[in-house]
């Protein structure tokens, strides 16, 4: 079976099954969908095989077009839009059972030197040593961990204010909300590898900014809540074996559909990744 991080880069290894096309695994879960996620890292993964490694990503526009299904493989078919000299475009659709279920735009940039600089800094927040892990808190207060943290397993994710988990603690609560994240054990060295597995993690906490002020994080939710779609644009290399501070906000909710941004920087402060997503939220009462 290997450790959660083998079995992380064994799901973002695609078995080529013809020019352009690709197919990944969909783990079975207990779960109604498929882990957006993943199929964004799988899809990346897809268009960066067909990609000179000269040219890293720098962005991705990404559409979840409907439910995966837990347990069926996705096809992936990947559209060469433009081989430029600068700049190569791939676009990628994700199928499965005959339908789309996953559209994503991925461009890569063969690296230039500019004459402007400026970034956010990063936040004055606790050092990632000095939290407990995700898995600690909420083991130590569940007693046992909800079914989709499989999902989780090959990352050490530590939330930078403690968890909450009465709506009396919510009071006052803003929309923000803030993780130190890593893998669980080195990675290969491949930046497309580190790049995929970034974006898989990306897709698990952003949303927990527009929820803050209205229900606690973990335990009983009171909203079914779906990825619409997910942008992100990659400024500097980094590791995602390494500690790195992933900072989200929701500057606004409004007709079920609530949109959160997302800021990460590595341990140096630098900003390497921005991104940004829209999710559904509709009150579990009105299904």
């Amino acid at each position: 079976m290997g450790t959660p991080v083998d079995q992380l880069v064994d799901l973002l290894d695609l078995e080529q099954i013809e020019v352009n096309i690709f197919r990944g695994r969909s783990p079975e879960e207990s779960l109604q969908r498929t882990f957006g996620g993943q199929v964004a890292g799988q899809a990346l993964v897809a268009a960066g095989r067909t990609v000179d490694a000269g040219r890293p990503v720098h962005s991705l526009h990404a559409y979840f077009l409907r439910p995966g299904v837990p347990g069926v493989p996705i096809v992936y078919q990947v559209d060469r839009i433009r081989d430029g000299r600068t700049f190569t475009t791939r676009r990628v659709l994700g199928i499965q059972q005959g339908r789309s279920i996953f559209a994503l735009t991925a461009d890569f940039h063969l690296p230039e030197q500019g004459g402007i600089e400026h970034q956010d800094p990063m936040p004055d927040v606790p050092a990632p040593e000095d939290l407990p892990s995700a898995l600690e808190e909420v083991g130590a207060k569940l007693g046992e961990l909800p079914p989709f943290i499989s999902r989780r397993q090959p990352f050490d994710i530590r939330y930078v204010d403690r968890l909450r988990w009465t709506k009396e603690e919510l009071v006052g609560v803003e929309p923000r909300s803030g993780v130190w994240l890593r893998t669980n054990g080195a990675l290969p060295d491949d930046p497309l590898i580190h790049v995929c597995a970034l974006t898989y993690a990306s897709d698990m906490t952003l949303l927990d900014s527009v929820r803050a002020p209205v229900e606690p994080l973990w335990g009983e939710r009171n909203f079914d809540m779906a990825s619409l779609d997910h942008a992100m644009w990659f400024h500097r290399p980094f590791r995602t074996d390494d500690w790195l501070l992933y900072q989200q906000e929701s500057p606004v909710a409004h007709g079920a559909r609530g949109l959160a941004r997302g800021q990460i920087y590595d341990r140096s402060g630098q900003l390497v990744v921005s991104v940004m997503q829209e999710g559904l939220f509709r009150p579990l009462a009105d299904r």
